[in-house]
C-alpha cells in the first residue's frame, strides 16, 4: 500500500472535519458559550483523525465501528462537563448536544462521508442560529 495516498487522505479528511467543526463552534461562540470555535473544531478532528487511524492504519485486523463507540463514549463525558446544573436551573445542555454532534461529524468525515457531514454540519447551524431558544428561569 502506498503510504502518500493514505496521508493525504487523512489529511484531507482532518482538515474538512477541522472547518465544519469550526463552523458549528463558531455559533456556539456567537452566543456566548464557553465551547466555541477551538473546542468544537478540536472535537471534530480528533474524531476524525481516530477514525481515519482505524480505517487506513490497522488493515484487516481492525474493527472502524469500535473506534467509534469510543468516539461518542469520551465525548459524552466531555459533554458532561459542559452541563452546569446552580440554583434548579441546568444549562449548557446545547453546548454539550453540539460537541456530541460534531463528534459524529468528524467520525463521518474521517469515514469519507462527506456530503453527509456537510449537510449535517448544515443542519447543526441552522438549529444553533434560528432554533427557538427557551427563555432561562430568574
Amino acid at each position: 500500500m502506498d503510504l502518500v495516498f493514505p496521508h493525504a487522505a487523512m489529511l484531507g479528511r482532518i482538515a474538512i472535519a477541522t472547518v465544519l467543526g469550526a463552523a458549528i463552534g463558531y455559533e456556539r461562540e456567537r452566543a456566548g458559550k464557553a465551547a466555541g470555535v477551538r473546542t468544537h473544531g478540536m472535537v471534530a478532528l480528533g474524531a476524525a483523525l481516530f477514525t481515519a487511524v482505524s480505517m487506513f492504519s490497522f488493515g484487516d485486523r481492525s474493527d472502524p465501528g469500535r473506534m467509534a463507540a469510543q468516539i461518542v463514549t469520551g465525548v459524552g463525558f466531555l459533554g458532561a462537563g459542559a452541563i452546569l446544573h446552580t440554583r434548579g436551573a441546568v444549562s449548557g445542555l446545547t453546548t454539550a448536544a453540539s460537541l456530541w454532534v460534531t463528534a459524529a461529524l468528524g467520525t463521518a468525515v474521517g469515514a469519507g462521508m462527506y456530503l453527509m457531514s456537510l449537510e449535517t454540519a448544515a443542519f447543526v447551524w441552522l438549529l444553533l442560529r434560528f432554533g427557538p431558544r427557551v427563555p432561562r428561569p430568574k
